[in-house]
């Protein structure tokens, strides 16, 4: 990560609980981190606490998923690493002899990949990012797919024809997240647009429910947040206001008011990774081409209220009643996300929310007609899709 870009999710608790001290936990003790060659030892590295609710609690469920499902791995989390400083970390696990060392935050890019230097014989898997080595592979969960979707169900279900949108940094991730959310609600609701505040941190509840009831107090009133905590979801919930869980389920949260979202499903990657690497089809030689990009037809990622819940039924009357014109056809919102759904979970998707012809917000062309967004596009992107009414550091003017 550039040192003047904002990394991926920066944590504020971390500081508070201990002046970025990591808490490190092991699923072993001494004597099992020593087996023999038939164990492999996957180690992870956390940006956030592990009942965060949101990123890295998914991250950690699907650690536990797979130890579950391998019973030949053992593993070992640190929790709470601040990026910028995850290679004093990464030293202690291959000092404590972790074979395989997943870093699961964006910001931890650089580190990786010096870390990747230093320890040649050591295989690293990057969440997020895009730099590789022979034996740094890169993976990513993506959810601009379901950003679309949940733009849709927010198009249809606003009547004051504006939406909020919480940000966290305005890196190439948030942006094409921000971006597919605000063209979903747009091809639902035209004249609709998108408030979007920043916070510049990824796990900050007190700053999240400031920046949610100053977007609910201008008048939005559908809220979607990007930070890792709950505290978006409750905030829309109080104001009973639609809103959408994020990386996990959080229709616990407000069973009222959580009506679509995104799941994260990291074990799909995780179990496939290790599983090549325990068999040696993955080593520490040929990582340099190995990126995972998992979109919804991998099963890595799920859009959904609650898993297996595509659309909390309380809402399903209303998306059904929501009109939209499609190749010039009225069709229903629902029915419309029910059939993008079943598109873009299928082997090859005909439809991809960054299908040209796509301008942005300045009236450039973007993607041109018949093209698609390519995935080094989207993971270098900077601009910002009409319809999105805010500042956006690093935006291109031309």
């Amino acid at each position: 990560m550039k040192a003047s870009t904002p990394s991926k999710k920066s944590l504020t608790l971390a500081l508070a609980l201990g002046a970025g001290v990591a808490a490190v936990a092991s699923t072993l003790n001494p004597a099992q981190a020593q087996t023999g060659s038939a164990k492999l030892k996957a180690c992870f590295v956390y940006v956030g606490p592990r009942g965060d609710i949101g990123w890295t609690y998914a991250h950690d469920q699907a650690r536990q998923a797979a130890e579950k499902a391998l019973p030949w791995l053992e593993t070992k989390y640190v929790e709470s690493v601040q990026e910028g400083q995850a290679l004093p970390a990464i030293d202690r696990l291959v000092a404590d002899k972790c074979q395989v060392i997943f870093t699961t935050s964006f910001g931890y890019m650089d580190d990786t990949l010096a870390a990747a230097k230093k320890y040649p014989n050591v295989i690293f898997a990057h969440a997020a990012g895009y730099k590789r080595a022979p034996n740094m592979a890169t993976y990513m969960a993506d959810f601009y797919q379901i950003y679309y979707l949940n733009g849709l169900v927010a198009g249809a279900l606003t009547k004051s024809g504006k939406v909020g949108f919480v940000g966290t940094f305005p890196i190439p991730e948030l942006k094409r997240h921000l971006s597919a959310f605000a063209l979903g609600v747009k091809a639902a609701n035209p004249k609709a647009v998108v408030d979007v505040k920043w916070l510049n941190s990824w796990f900050d509840p007190a700053k999240t429910r400031e920046a949610s009831e100053a977007l609910l107090s201008q008048g939005d009133d559908v809220l979607s947040s990007a930070e890792d905590s709950a505290t978006g979801v409750q905030t829309a919930a109080a104001r009973k206001v639609p809103t959408f869980s994020h990386y996990n389920s959080m229709y616990k949260f407000s069973p009222d008011y959580v009506v679509a979202g995104h799941i994260a499903h990291w074990d799909k990657i995780y179990i496939d990774f290790l599983t090549k690497v325990h068999s040696g089809t993955y080593t520490a030689k040929n990582l340099a081409n190995v990126d995972y990009w998992s979109l919804m037809n991998t099963g890595a990622v799920e859009s959904g209220a609650d898993a297996g819940v595509a659309v909390n039924p309380k809402w399903v009357p209303q998306l059904k009643a929501a009109k939209m014109t499609v190749a010039g056809k009225t069709v229903s919102v629902y029915d419309r996300l029910m059939a993008l759904t079943a598109d873009m979970k299928s082997p090859k998707p005909t439809f991809d929310p960054f299908m040209g012809p796509i301008k942005d917000r300045n009236g450039i062309v973007r993607v041109p007609a018949g093209k698609v967004a390519s995935v080094a596009e989207l993971n270098s992107m900077g601009w910002i899709a009409p319809g999105v009414v805010g500042a956006v550091a690093d935006e291109p003017k031309k």
